[in-house]
């Protein structure tokens, strides 16, 4: 009797061990960014880690890192590779330096608007650059987030003509096309570390830059550069990248999830982008007090054009190919 009752509860153990063992594992992603809590980069983390809560039911648990927190923008990339971090917001133009084929995405007036944008990162050439990218470096592009454009400011003067941009110090990042755009412009670009551009715009040291609208506005940028240009040269996104070390950590299901949540608040996100980039240029111009242009762009494209030559040229066949498949997505 006591033998068979013992046999029952090693049973029962077993069960609940087998019961338990159907249960994922709790995963902790620390996800990062340069800008603050309430920026773009911020509206997509919320709601990436609302949803990558609900989907993988409490199993995986987003932390917000904001403000550089676990890494500054230009450095993330490697870290990812390192595995260091587990997933960050990087824009195209800091991860060229560790991937040259995204260069396509920041070369100057490659995409025509907005839709032809949105078409891209959610059609056959977005899925390219995620494979290939993968396939390359080890990191998960989990989402591209929502479109945007770099708008141009300085403290100088306006900017009515391609010929105003003469002379102008303009804080560039560590990119060579975007280097190679603003010389073509005919301004005196100055490769800045993202962390170094505040305090240098605030000194003097440079006369203004380009980013993302809405970090003009995040940043307080309109505070010591009064002058807004609108030319929608640089077109992008907000994309997170995730590191194999952490993917490797998920299980099946955890990983529809957080893919799923990527998708979806990605999609959330490029809606939300879309509506607000006039309303901020709005803001800027009024409550922000900045005097906005909008130059005639014939001649910036032009001069764009030779950039986009130059480095199809420079890169090669495989990076011509991508420009010439995300030129055919516009017609």
């Amino acid at each position: 009797m006591r033998s068979r009752f013992a046999g029952m509860l090693t049973g029962a153990g077993l069960l609940l061990t087998l019961a338990g063992g159907t249960q994922a594992a709790e995963v902790t992603m620390n996800l990062g960014w340069a800008t603050p809590l309430e920026s773009t980069y911020g509206d997509l983390a919320v709601k990436f880690e609302e949803l990558a809560e609900k989907y993988s039911e409490g199993s995986v648990d987003v932390k917000l890192r904001c403000c550089a927190q676990i890494a500054t923008e230009d450095d993330a990339f490697k870290a990812l590779q390192l595995g260091t971090v587990d997933a960050y917001f990087i824009s195209q133009n800091n991860v060229s330096p560790h991937w040259p084929m995204m260069d396509v995405f920041v070369l100057p007036y490659i995409f025509q608007n907005s839709d032809h944008l949105v078409k891209v990162a959610n059609g056959p050439v977005g899925d390219r650059i995620r494979e290939q990218i993968k396939a390359d470096t080890g990191v998960h592009l989990l989402t591209f987030g929502g479109p945007s454009y770099r708008d141009f400011f300085n403290s100088k003067r306006p900017i009515n003509t391609i010929e105003d941009m003469a002379g102008l110090k303009i804080r560039v990042p560590k990119n060579e096309v975007m280097l190679a755009t603003f010389e073509a412009f005919g301004a005196e670009p100055v490769p800045l570390a993202w962390s170094e551009t505040p305090t240098a715009l605030q000194t003097g040291t440079i006369d203004g830059g380009d980013n993302g609208t809405s970090v003009i506005r995040e940043m307080k940028f309109f505070e010591f550069a009064e002058n807004l240009v609108v030319l929608d040269h640089f077109a992008g996104f907000a994309p997170v990248f995730a590191s194999d070390r952490f993917m490797g950590k998920l299980d099946d299901a955890q990983r529809d999830a957080v893919l799923r949540a990527a998708a979806d608040a990605g999609a959330y996100h490029t809606a939300l982008k879309l509506e607000e980039i006039e309303s901020i240029r709005s803001w800027l111009s009024t409550e922000g007090g900045m005097a906005m242009t909008r130059p005639e762009r014939g001649p910036f494209i032009a001069a764009a054009q030779q950039v986009q030559q130059d480095f199809a040229a420079r890169r090669g066949e495989a990076f011509t190919e991508l420009v010439n498949a995300i030129q055919e997505v516009a017609e």
